[in-house]
């Protein structure tokens, strides 16, 4: 995980990202197991933001046939799969529905709320933050990475799937299965 994220038109950009979003799916878990919930709402949004950025990557050739303008396919390519905004987050995953990832725009929402809570804490009068507790937030945590697992597993047969991915999702699978 130190090594430089190859390029996205690298062979390994979209297992890399892979092991990304497993890697930091387990500091979320660690950090839930210590109890700092807003640690673990930060990781497991980024989780979710390399999954999206792998996804968006197998998908590109897809995506970019959706697209209206050159610009648009510009865009997927030079930003929406190197960074994943956040402020594009809902309008990328609603893209990859339409190329057949059902589902992903619920997830995302709760990654989005998740991302909030990174920054305001549980809020009783769920103003700033869609969660009142600590104890709601750690349980989407927990849904979130579940899917994230579920998902990543899906697409063993699609991407190269080397032995350190193998061994993370194990990990993963491992702390998650009660």
């Amino acid at each position: 995980m130190e090594k430089p994220l190859p390029k996205p038109s690298d062979e390994g950009y979209i297992e890399a990202r892979l092991l990304e979003a497993l890697v930091e799916t387990r500091l979320a878990l660690r950090f839930l197991e210590e109890g700092l919930t807003r640690n673990a709402a930060c990781k497991a949004f980024h989780a979710w933001k390399a999954l999206l950025a792998a996804l968006l990557r197998l998908e590109l050739d897809k995506l970019k046939a959706l697209a209206r303008t050159k610009e648009e396919k510009r865009w997927l390519e030079s930003k929406a799969v190197p960074r994943v905004p956040a402020a594009k987050m809902k309008e990328l995953s609603h893209l990859l529905r339409d190329v057949g990832h059902e589902g992903i725009t619920f997830v995302t929402d709760k990654a989005l709320d998740l991302h909030d809570y990174q920054y305001h804490g549980p809020d009783p009068d769920t103003a700033l933050s869609k969660y009142a507790t600590r104890e709601s937030a750690a349980a989407d945590v927990v849904e979130l990475l579940q899917e994230l697992a579920r998902r990543i597993e899906a697409l063993r047969s699609r991407v190269k799937w080397g032995e350190e991915l193998e061994k993370a999702l194990e990990e993963v699978k491992r702390v998650l299965t009660p």
